[in-house]
């Protein structure tokens, strides 16, 4: 009898990855955790606290720390590496990060490849539409099985603001945002339900309720830095949408997420709901956007490749310039 474990490895043990860590181990959600970090001292004390941890929880854990060798049985590994003091800039632009992780993330690629890793990889790393292809060149692994978390956090806080000014659960409310994981992404409102209807219907049969649809699409797209600018960094939020989508696949779950997946008719990774099981993304919805919607997923699509483009040339100034 073959036994299997669920593995799961975190590269980047900063606020993201330990939190993410943290709420693996907490959650009992796995058998196997592999731990990674450049900065060996912080890894090696948050190994040490979850272990300490363990003690008073009702589960167990196998830890291990900076053994690449550990990541070819992972089912998934995922990616929180970044410097997030780099978006401390007027326009919170996720992009700012990208001079630090376009250098990190083909080494951790190629270290993957190296050590056999063939499982599904969840991107928190920023910019995180580039970064996800950036993966998926530097291991080799089919598209589909390297995901973005994408808008699945933004999705969530539209989720939160317009359930909010509903008084409703944030999960009463169904709907996305898509588009790239940053400022050029938007609410597609066409898809958004609530008390079981569009909420456009919703609010044209309840003319008393008054909400401001531009204000809420902004507060969902802004709410990182919203939180940032409080604490210098993110972390809950956006590590619960990674641990979703790391137990959607280790659950074979088959669950419709709005995730950073490669759109061959765009020609891009960008965020849109996708079904996603053992095998990463198992299925690519098509929503039926308004043409203003569909109008605006292009423009995120092409923002997003540009942004690639520009800063590959960059890249490549830079080493020619050394």
């Amino acid at each position: 009898m073959i036994h299997m474990t669920r593995k799961v490895a975190v590269v980047g043990m900063g606020h993201v990855g330990a939190t993410v860590a943290h709420y693996l181990v907490s959650g009992g959600f796995v058998d196997d955790l592999v731990l990674f970090d450049t900065n060996e001292a912080k890894v090696n004390s948050d190994a040490l606290d979850l272990r300490d941890a363990m003690a008073n929880l009702p589960t167990h854990t196998n830890l291990y720390v900076n053994d690449w060798s550990q990541v070819a049985d992972c089912d998934v590994v995922v990616s929180a590496l970044g410097k997030s003091k780099l978006v401390d800039t007027p326009d919170h632009d996720r992009f700012a990060e990208f001079k630090f992780t376009r250098t990190q993330v083909p080494v951790v690629g190629k270290k993957l490849k190296e050590n056999g890793f063939h499982g599904n990889m969840v991107v928190v790393t920023n910019p995180c539409d580039v970064m996800t292809s950036m993966y998926q060149e530097a291991t080799g692994l089919p598209k589909n099985q390297v995901v973005g978390t994408g808008t699945l956090l933004d999705s969530a806080r539209m989720r939160a603001t317009v359930g909010e000014a509903l008084g409703l659960d944030s999960r009463s409310v169904v709907g996305y945002n898509l588009g790239e994981h940053g400022n050029s992404q938007f609410t597609a409102w066409s898809t958004v339900r609530v008390f079981g209807k569009p909420l456009l219907t919703y609010l044209k049969e309840n003319p008393e309720v008054k909400v401001n649809l531009d204000e809420m699409e902004e507060k969902a797209r802004q709410g990182g830095y919203t939180v940032y600018k409080g604490k210098k960094y993110t972390n809950y939020g956006v590590a619960t949408a990674a641990v979703r989508l790391t137990l959607a696949m280790l659950n074979d779950a088959m669950t419709e997420l709005p995730v950073s997946n490669y759109r061959e008719e765009l020609g891009t990774y960008l965020s849109y709901p996708a079904v996603v099981g053992r095998k990463g993304v198992v299925k690519q919805l098509q929503l039926n956007l308004t043409a203003e919607e569909q109008s605006k997923l292009e423009t995120t699509a092409n923002y997003i490749k540009e942004r690639l483009a520009k800063e590959r040339e960059r890249a490549a100034a830079e080493g020619q310039a050394e």
